[in-house]
């Protein structure tokens, strides 16, 4: 690696460091209203993005304050670039994940820099060994960031799904719970409180917050129907209508709930040799494409020597 190339990186790097502390001079921007007004909020103890995700003992934890107003800037940015903030917010809500759109992005962000460091680490490394170019080194530090940001994206997806499959394991129990208490003599709303009191898990959460939602005043119909918006799952939804409608027409809520605790272990049991049958079908790939030839591999090459040995 030619000297010029390395001293050109290195003052590149020197130069936008360089330029990244100029540009943050208070003289060289212009506060905004959120800045210049927040002097006199701080006793309303606004919410910190960063409390409850990092410890306060920990170092990370005071490079967050003091870098917060820039991870805010570029959050808000990085959503203008993006977008669908709905869609975040949906998939949160299904994942479970009480925060807003806006910590979102700025773990994306956390994301991508780390990734970024990750790949400025191995372009030094490179570049000090000679290996490489550093122009396509940067760029695959570039690159790296680019697949951090869109990184936390699919694990919010992979969040979703793990999820989804924890409710869907655990709905046949609850809804047999439910029909348990309510054939012993139990209303709706306190066979619904002993259940979420006894068992453990997502969906016992999510009835504490149905029976949250009914003690602040809604009704229980109102609340399920949000339950059934909020999961996005079909048997879920199905549960949670069932429910609503058992309770507005006075059909036995017992019998409701056996047969959907039933319907529920039944499409879970489908799904299983569905998700069987697909997984046979990709067993074949390894064993056509790999295994196969090694065997004709094995089974000829003994009797194509000898030929030639013959031939010679």
């Amino acid at each position: 690696m030619s000297p010029f190339l390395v001293g050109g990186f290195v003052g590149a790097l020197f130069g936008v460091g360089l330029l990244v502390v100029v540009v943050r001079l208070p003289f060289f921007r212009k506060p905004s209203v959120d800045e210049r007004i927040s002097p006199y909020l701080r006793d309303l103890g606004a919410p910190d993005v960063f409390v409850g995700v990092v410890d306060s003992r920990s170092p990370f934890y005071a490079i967050l304050r003091l870098f917060g107003p820039s991870l805010r800037s570029a959050a808000r940015r990085l959503e203008r670039i993006l977008g669908g903030a709905s869609t975040i917010r949906r998939r949160m809500q299904r994942a479970g994940i009480d925060r807003t759109v806006e910590e979102f992005r700025i773990e994306q962000l956390l994301w991508g820099t780390i990734a970024f460091a990750a790949g400025l680490v191995i372009s030094i490394v490179a570049v000090t060994f000679g290996l490489g170019n550093p122009v396509g080194l940067l760029v695959f530090c570039l690159i790296l960031g680019v697949l951090g940001v869109l990184g936390r994206d699919t694990f919010l997806t992979t969040q979703v799904r793990r999820r989804e499959r924890r409710l869907l394991a655990e709905l046949p129990t609850v809804a047999e719970l439910l029909a348990l208490s309510v054939a012993a003599g139990e209303g709706p709303a306190a066979a619904l409180d002993r259940v979420a009191r006894s068992c453990r898990g997502d969906l016992a959460e999510e009835l504490k917050r149905v029976l949250a939602e009914t003690r602040a005043g809604d009704t229980l119909v109102r609340a399920l129907d949000a339950l059934a918006d909020r999961t996005g799952l079909l048997a879920l939804s199905r549960f949670a209508d069932g429910l609503a409608v058992a309770l507005e027409r006075g059909t036995p809520l017992a019998d409701v709930l056996r047969a959907q605790a039933g319907d529920i272990r039944e499409a879970g049991r489908r799904e299983l040799i569905e998700s069987g049958a697909r997984r046979e079908v990709a067993m074949m790939v390894p064993v056509i494409f790999l295994v196969m030839p090694v065997t004709i591999a094995f089974a000829f090459y003994p009797g194509a020597v000898g030929i030639r040995l013959i031939a010679g």
